[in-house]
């Protein structure tokens, strides 16, 4: 089997793929329901919030659309504070459906400074919402999302959250942090194949929703909200992944989220200290380094094409590559969700053997 090390998606529980192999039900009928609020107040438990939860049949990118779609109207401003691809693809989404985008962009590799931030709001008083990616799996960045929601609230806007690639594995307390809409996706900490956006709406983001007039209607969180009081979903959901939600919620519960959390703590510090002591060269600041997706920095004469080739082809092992402008510039390996130390251990043996032969020369 191979060790799939990439953010996205994620190697799955034998139980939980098996949960997907169940005969269909009646998504209107009253098993389904059961299951549905079953699996609701589970998620409820995990993002810590007692706002409402929906799980929409979608990659996270359709998590993004949603909330753009159900929380703004053409015209409005918003604020993009982007670190890498997924910021820009949170901003591109806002900007097809006519929202105003101010772009604050940071390099990559870094988190977003707060005072930038700040300014920014200070000079454009008419934004009415701030669109930030929490853990940027594309440069392998965490931003410090507390300090913008603080910093957000203070002024008074809205704030949405892709919380695709931390959510379920890095902190995140939704309600603790005001996070107005919070979207995350099935196949990155959860432990369930691609197919399920969920997403958090608070309170402050309903009042938004009633006011906003972008089109939507496969998105609509309100007729999301009114049959989930059914035990239904508007449109016909992915079932399997529902069933295999099931029994990884339970799985998570039974770790314990804090368990969860420092899992991937430890697993990440383990990932880049053996990095180091390769001789390799982290790309993402490191007081800012995600704790589910590692990025390395092509150096020494490294390939990055033929480093990831080897490992996947000799060792079983994929790796991620640089995106966009990254790639051959760097490589990253993803250690959310389903993954222990073993795991990563195999990795760094691997990689030990594999770096030479893609042309990596240590201290060159």
């Amino acid at each position: 089997m191979q060790n799939l090390r990439i953010p996205g998606p994620t190697p799955c529980p034998e139980d939980v793929l098996e949960a997907m192999g169940r005969q269909m039900v009646n998504h209107r009928g009253p098993e389904f329901a059961s299951l549905l609020t079953d699996v609701t107040e589970k998620l409820k438990r995990l993002f810590k919030t007692q706002s409402d939860v929906f799980l929409l049949t979608a990659s996270g990118t359709g998590g993004l659309e949603a909330a753009v779609v159900n929380m703004l109207s053409p015209g409005d401003v918003v604020l993009s504070v982007s670190i890498g691809v997924f910021g820009h693809r949170f901003a591109a989404i806002a900007s097809q459906f006519g929202a105003q985008v101010i772009p604050l962009n940071f390099e990559w590799g870094q988190a977003a400074e707060i005072d930038a931030i700040r300014q920014a709001l200070r000079d454009n008083p008419k934004i009415k919402a701030v669109l930030v990616t929490h853990n940027e799996t594309s440069t392998g960045v965490t931003n410090d999302l507390k300090a913008i929601s603080a910093l957000v609230k203070e002024f008074d806007k809205l704030l949405v959250v892709d919380a695709i690639s931390s959510l379920g594995s890095i902190e995140l307390p939704v309600d603790e942090w005001r996070c107005d809409v919070t979207v995350t996706g099935s196949q990155k900490g959860w432990m369930v194949p691609p197919g399920m956006a969920m997403v958090a709406v608070g309170r402050e983001a309903w009042e938004a929703n009633s006011r906003a007039t972008m089109p939507r209607f496969y998105w609509d969180f309100a007729k999301a909200k009114s049959y989930l009081e059914k035990g239904q979903t508007p449109w016909t959901p992915v079932l399997s992944i529902v069933f295999a939600f099931s029994v990884a919620l339970d799985k998570m519960l039974t770790e314990g989220l804090d368990s969860i959390i420092a899992r991937h703590a430890r697993i990440a510090q383990m990932t880049r200290d053996g990095i180091k002591e390769l001789g390799l060269s982290l790309f993402a600041e490191e007081s800012h380094a995600s704790n589910t997706v590692t990025s390395v920095a092509a150096s020494g004469g490294l390939d990055t094409k033929i480093l990831v080739k080897i490992m996947r082809e000799e060792h079983g092992i994929v790796l991620g590559g640089g995106q966009q402008t990254m790639a051959g510039k760097i490589f990253r390996i993803g250690h959310l969700g389903w993954v222990n130390e073993d795991d990563i251990a195999q990795v760094l043996a691997a990689l030990k053997t594999a770096l030479p032969q893609a042309g990596f020369r240590s201290g060159s």
